[in-house]
């Protein structure tokens, strides 16, 4: 169960405020983004999860394939300092390599306006975030289900992918392997979280002042 009863009465407000507004359209991420700074830091954890129903985390599915881990929500903070650190904006797509109940990539989309997919192997996780996004008419955030190391490949119209220690071992080759096919179409950006350096020649790390996140480009020139 999550914490969302300690945040107080004037953000849990808020929280329903905001919810109400966004099936309208009318919250811009310049509006999402003030809101979110009166939230004090130590809140916006159960505030995001307020504004997202996030009440209760799913079991994980006992069938995991081998080199998957449990769903583990990125903490607020972290996903704040990878959009940043990524200059993620509107023109991106945003591609969540674990999504789970999709809270990364909605707080992506609300912080930036960038079109967010979420990967996610485990179906009652996707099944969850669907309908809350339905629920909130995002229209730039939509949830796929399956391995991610089998379906990144396919999601070539990606611009920023967000790793969250989401597997390990031959998955992780594999899934570098399909993203450095796709840098050769387009610049991307990388953001890992609680991984291993990615030692790939083709990818750059950028200066960070984190000790969670790494955040690489690529440095390869799209194929004529």
């Amino acid at each position: 169960m999550l914490n969302c009863e300690a945040v107080q009465p004037a953000f849990r407000d808020a929280a329903n405020r905001v919810r109400a507004l966004l099936p309208t359209h009318r919250v811009t991420p310049e509006i999402f983004r003030a809101q979110l700074s009166e939230i004090p830091p130590r809140d916006r954890d159960a505030w995001l999860d307020l504004l997202w129903e996030v009440d209760e985390i799913p079991e994980d599915d006992p069938e995991l394939p081998r080199g998957c881990v449990p769903y583990l929500p990125c903490p607020v903070a972290t996903v704040l300092e990878a959009v940043h650190q990524a200059r993620v904006t509107h023109g991106d797509v945003f591609v969540d390599v674990g999504s789970g109940t999709g809270r990364t990539a909605v707080l992506a989309n609300l912080l930036t306006g960038a079109a967010c997919v979420g990967v996610e192997i485990q179906p009652a996780l996707v099944a969850a975030a669907r309908v809350r996004a339905e629920r909130l008419n995002l229209e730039r955030a939509r949830f796929v289900e399956g391995d991610a190391a089998d379906l990144l490949r396919l999601i070539t119209i990606g611009t920023v992918f967000f790793l969250y220690c989401p597997f390990g071992g031959e998955r992780v080759h594999r899934l570098l392997d399909d993203l450095e096919a796709i840098a050769r179409t387009r610049p991307i950006r990388v953001c890992c979280v609680h991984m291993p350096p990615l030692e790939r020649p083709w990818l750059v790390q950028l200066p960070s002042t984190s000790v969670d996140l790494v955040v690489y480009e690529s440095a390869l020139l799209p194929a004529q």
